[in-house]
């Protein structure tokens, strides 16, 4: 704007307007142009458009044949590879057919392979139902899986049974800890394992101070042959014939089982069977059973669970079922030996082989909770709870026949020499060998109270040892001998007291109980003496004598008035009552050392004071008169030499020699 006003300023308004009107002119003439060469290009575009729709118009004939062409040559491709893809099956079903003609025996692998491979040729033509007029192929193909099916049934039952072996019992033993292996060839004669070794320690407490036992699983079918198995399994599951599966495989592991343990020993034994059979025996046969069950559980049943959930991995419908089936007669043949035990007829002598059974079915437990499972072991689990559930219940019941037949036992037979009583050595035993199972009896308590089983179990002693003691009383009544009497309960006493010191016992019975019965055992002792000597001490009494003042006994001096035909008379009485005393009581017995020197010399201390003090004041009297050693028999030594054959349990044969 500014350029334009001055060029107008420069040049004057004239000239400007003209120079204006030339522009305006050429602008005009231009957009003139530019309409005629748009108009130009329209009508030449439009001549174009309908050239093209003539072209188009020409060229559709070509375009139709040229389409038509083209569809069928995708017609032809279509069919050649069709025809390529039958004759693959035609392919895969000849090299399959030759595999599946060879068998499985030789080559398993590929043979599984062939199965595979035909079956794809069902599932191609299922698939491709267009492909008609190969029906022929697709029925042979089946009829070559359903072969193929039936040599794969073979081939498991086959290789399952050549594989399914009985387990030889050395086998077993070597996969046992040391501590458990048998000592001898015997499976009834294993060191521990029925709680009968020599130093009559209970298993679970023997075990305890052991090393953490270690046991080897046996090796059941060989590790190869098991994947084996397992692809043989899955074939015939795949192909619908679990029915059969399952009856081979339950028919035969449980036979190869069965008979593991009928070579082990393992007896289908009726409670009938058991009642009738002698102590002796049966106990044999309890303590293998024990060591039956732990063989059975932790090596032959769990090594079958293994075995099982190899080879029917994948096939869930199949694995617990068939493991069920194959222990079921297994387990109902060892429990039922169990179970007939605890339902035979109680006596105490079972007390024992109850609580060794009960202790291994709780040993047992976690690890039959665990290998039988799922709700196809129900049976097995409930049946092995409740065979320790009734154990249980039968030796607690045990402890109160126990209790009963020991306060009522009415042996007759009297031991002649005031010894030990048998059933005091019994009983005592008894009581000891319950301490070696104080685990297991604690357990036991818990099954049906809570409360504090230490006291339970002193107050199940305290009761037994109570029983007993009534029972002495009773049998010291049988004795004619009141002397004899007091020495055989002295006996007892000392015995059980002694006894309960050097045991567990005494832990639980306390202090005060035994120091009350050494006392009592003191009292016996001293009416002992009371009754078996006072009288022959009369003898060394002359009642009216002038005394010197020596002790309880009062002595005759000389020139007291007594008369020499009364201090023979004292000697020839003393004489015979000592040497009575002596034939009698050198019979009886006091079978501890400590106590019969303890008891021989008490005797002494009264005795030969009051001879040795006779003597020296009427010995006189005797030895100035005629015979005197027919009167003065015994010197004091005489008297403690003799007194040293008290108590010995010695015959007559050997105190007339």
């Amino acid at each position: 704007m500014l350029d334009l006003t001055s060029s107008i300023s420069a040049m004057g308004l004239p000239q400007a307007m003209q120079t204006l009107s030339d522009r305006a002119a050429f602008t005009r003439e231009s957009l003139q142009k530019s309409q005629t060469i748009t108009d130009s290009m329209v009508a030449i575009l439009g001549s174009f458009d309908s050239r093209l729709s003539v072209l188009e118009t020409a060229m559709r004939p070509t375009q139709i044949r040229t389409h038509s062409i083209r569809k069928a040559h995708e017609n032809i491709d279509k069919a050649l590879k069709a025809a390529e893809l039958i004759l693959t099956q035609f392919d895969i079903t000849r090299m399959a057919e030759a595999k599946i003609l060879r068998g499985p025996h030789e080559d398993l692998e590929s043979y599984l392979e062939a199965m595979d491979q035909l079956r794809s040729v069902v599932c191609f033509f299922n698939n491709n139902k267009s492909y008609r007029g190969n029906d022929v192929l697709l029925h042979h193909v089946k009829n070559l899986l359903a072969k193929a099916n039936l040599k794969i049934e073979e081939e498991f039952k086959q290789l399952l049974t050549s594989y399914s072996k009985p387990v030889e019992p050395d086998r077993l033993f070597d996969c046992l800890p040391q501590s458990l292996r048998p000592s001898s060839g015997s499976p009834g004669h294993q060191g521990d394992a029925s709680g009968k070794n020599a130093s009559s320690t209970n298993p679970s407490e023997h075990n305890k101070s052991l090393e953490p036992a270690v046991y080897t699983a046996p090796t059941l079918i060989p590790t190869r042959i098991l994947p084996l198995l397992h692809d043989l399994a899955q074939q015939m599951s795949q192909a619908g014939h679990q029915q059969q599966l399952y009856k081979i495989y339950r028919e035969t592991r449980a036979s190869a089982l069965e008979l593991s343990l009928r070579k082990l020993g393992v007896e289908k034994l009726t409670k009938d069977d058991v009642q009738k059979m002698q102590w002796e025996v049966l106990e044999a046969k309890i303590g293998n059973w024990i060591h039956f069950m732990r063989i059975s559980v932790k090596l032959l049943f769990s090594g079958e669970k293994k075995v099982c959930d190899q080879i029917f991995s994948g096939i869930d419908s199949l694995r617990d079922p068939c493991f069920a089936e194959v222990t079921a007669n297994s387990v109902a043949v060892l429990l039922s030996f169990g179970d007939a035990i605890a339902k035979s007829k109680r006596s105490p002598e079972k007390l024992f082989v109850l609580l060794d059974m009960y202790e291994i079915m709780r040993e047992l437990h976690s690890e039959i909770e665990t290998i039988f499972e799922g709700q196809f072991c129900v049976e097995m689990r409930e049946t092995s709870l409740s065979l320790t559930k009734r154990l249980a219940q039968t030796a607690q019941e045990t402890f109160g026949d126990f209790e009963d037949a020991v306060e009522k036992d009415a042996t007759k037979t009297a031991v002649l020499d005031g010894t030990v009583h048998p059933l005091t050595s019994y009983v005592i035993n008894y009581v000891k060998f319950l301490f070696d199972y104080q685990s297991t009896l604690k357990q036991l308590f818990q099954e049906f109270d809570e409360g504090d089983t230490d006291a339970q179990l002193a107050s199940v002693t305290t009761r037994i040892m109570q029983a007993l003691q009534n029972n002495l009383d009773g049998k010291s009544k049988q004795y004619k001998d009141p002397a004899l009497t007091q020495l055989f309960l002295m006996n007892n006493i000392h015995y059980i007291v002694r006894s309960v010191r050097r045991s567990e016992a005494k832990d639980l019975l306390g202090d005060d109980w035994v120091q009350i019965h050494r006392r009592i055992v003191q009292q016996h002792a001293n009416q002992y003496k009371r009754v078996s000597w006072a009288k022959i001490l009369q003898c060394l009494t002359i009642q009216g004598a002038g005394s010197s003042g020596g002790g309880a006994i009062a002595e005759a001096g000389s020139g007291s008035g007594v008369s020499r035909a009364m201090v023979k008379d004292r000697y020839k009485t003393f004489n015979i009552q000592f040497e009575e005393l002596h034939q009698r009581q050198s019979q009886w017995t006091v079978p501890d050392s400590e106590l019969r020197e303890s008891l021989r010399l008490a005797v002494a201390e009264v005795l030969l004071p009051a001879y040795r003090s006779f003597i020296k004041r009427f010995g006189p009297m005797i030895e100035n008169g005629k015979n005197p050693h027919k009167y003065i028999r015994y010197t004091p030594e005489d008297l403690e030499h003799m007194l040293s054959e008290f108590f010995e349990g010695k015959t007559l044969t050997e105190l007339k020699r």
